[in-house]
């Protein structure tokens, strides 16, 4: 059951970490390493906190499409 759930996140993960890592020009696996970390002296704060993030780039994703021309809409 562990496996199936984690098979599930990392296939239909949400890029926070990457996308946040490539902003910052960090590593993402530093990104990641500052969320497990951050979540264990914050008690899950940081699980909040991704989530939120991962909804904000998903909501960005959906208004700003590139369009290749006006044709498009």
């Amino acid at each position: 059951m562990v496996d199936s759930i984690r098979h599930f996140f990392e296939r239909n993960g949400f890029d926070v970490s990457s996308r946040l890592g490539d902003r910052l020009g960090m590593r993402v696996v530093n990104v990641r390493l500052f969320f497990i970390y951050f979540s264990f002296v914050t008690v899950g704060l940081s699980f909040g906190l991704y989530l939120i993030l991962a909804f904000i780039l998903k909501l960005k994703d959906k208004i700003y499409t590139k369009r290749t021309s006006v044709f498009d809409l």
